[in-house]
């Protein structure tokens, strides 16, 4: 099944473009289906190319999304034109009253700035409480999976002495997550951060479970079966093009600005990077939505509910929790 999305989102002619079924809303409306109700609180710079990225790994699965663009309230952004805002998010207070099956946080590039620091931080704090009560699964990425774990378990991040930055390889720790289904052993994955999380401090909170990891940049997806929360503190959404954007950018500013490990060919940065992490991006995205639309409630009221006492509606999430 297609992603509904607005019909008027930039990032609807690029889904097209690829190839990717999109489906109007007046189309949606005429569907007998339960679609599944997906949030994006999208807090980086770059809104539209974040979007697109989003959408595009959404869309790929055989369910029917209805996609909800979010933004914090109490933050505006200077990058994005009120306009596009104003026509296609809603900010976090006018979704506040509703319930999703699945809610994304994106990261945001303010990565060495500690977290009581950030002016819309106590927003995002009743939004990450918020998501065990109105949302069924929540996947927070890269910044944005940091800040929820040390806001859920007080897990700190560690800065680097150099940014990672690069494509590393990664190690597929639990082949037999749900979440994994189809993955290779070793895995490519795109880095852009400069602070990660430890691996053994993740390990001593005993709901996480670290699903891939890396020697050289840390753990890079956690899953934590209360509220089904995965962190995914790399970047499976980039495009191929994604970090040369982002080395070309710091280069303007900085001549001696480092090369991204293992991603130029020839580390030639006028050469063109291959994708090398398309397959696996997809499959992560098509398990998570598969095994929330498995877990989910049909009546869409009824998410959240029983979380207190952490229970679980259906034996695919019992058998997780008691990993």
């Amino acid at each position: 099944m297609p992603i509904k999305i607005p019909d008027q989102l930039p990032a609807r002619e690029t889904l097209l473009d690829e190839g990717i079924m999109v489906m109007a809303e007046s189309a949606a409306a005429r569907q007998d289906i339960r679609p599944m109700r997906v949030g994006l609180l999208n807090l980086m710079p770059n809104k539209v190319q974040t979007e697109t990225q989003l959408a595009r790994l959404l869309a790929a699965t055989a369910l029917q999304v209805e996609l909800t663009l979010v933004r914090a309230t109490t933050h505006q952004s200077k990058t994005t034109p009120a306009a596009h805002l104003d026509a296609f998010y809603k900010t976090w207070e006018e979704v506040q009253g509703e319930k999703f099956d699945a809610f994304i946080v994106t990261g945001a590039p303010i990565g060495n700035i500690p977290y009581e620091d950030i002016t819309y931080w106590s927003e995002l704090k009743t939004i990450f409480d918020w998501t065990t009560s109105n949302c069924h699964s929540s996947l927070f990425v890269c910044w944005g999976a940091m800040a929820a774990l040390y806001h859920f378990h007080g897990v700190g991040k560690t800065r680097l002495n150099e940014k990672a930055f690069g494509v590393f390889p990664h190690n597929n720790c639990r082949p037999g997550s749900p979440f994994l289904v189809g993955f290779a052993d070793s895995i490519q994955v795109p880095v852009s951060r400069w602070t990660t999380l430890k691996r053994d401090v993740v390990e001593q909170v005993d709901q996480l479970r670290v699903l891939i990891d890396s020697a050289e940049t840390g753990p890079c997806l956690i899953h934590e079966a209360f509220a089904n929360r995965l962190f995914m503190m790399n970047h499976f959404e980039y495009d191929a093009t994604s970090l040369k954007d982002e080395y070309l950018r710091d280069r303007a500013k900085n001549a001696e600005t480092p090369l991204p490990k293992n991603y130029f060919p020839f580390d030639d940065p006028d050469s063109t990077p291959p994708n090398r992490w398309r397959a696996h991006a997809h499959l992560l995205f098509g398990n998570w939505l598969n095994y929330t639309y498995q877990t989910t409630p049909f009546d869409v009221t009824k998410i959240g509910e029983g979380r207190g006492g952490g229970s679980s509606n259906s034996p695919l999430a019992e058998r997780l929790a008691a990993e």
